[in-house]
C-alpha cells in the first residue's frame, strides 16, 4: 500500500510540473502548436533562446 501511494504522488507531481523540460525538443513542439497569442513574455524569450538559436 505504501509503494501504491508513493506512485500516486509522484504521478500526481509529474501532472502538476508538466512532463516537458523548458528548452526540451517536446516543450519546443508543444509551443509551435500553442497559438502565439497565449504565450507569456518568459515563453516567448524560452523559445527563441532554446528553440531557435
Amino acid at each position: 500500500m505504501k509503494k501504491f501511494t508513493l506512485l500516486l504522488a509522484a504521478i500526481f507531481s509529474l501532472s502538476l510540473a508538466g512532463c516537458a523540460k523548458v528548452g526540451s525538443e517536446a516543450w519546443c513542439n508543444d509551443m509551435k502548436e500553442k497559438p502565439k497569442g497565449e504565450w507569456t513574455a518568459n515563453e516567448a524569450a524560452d523559445f527563441t533562446k532554446h528553440c531557435i538559436f
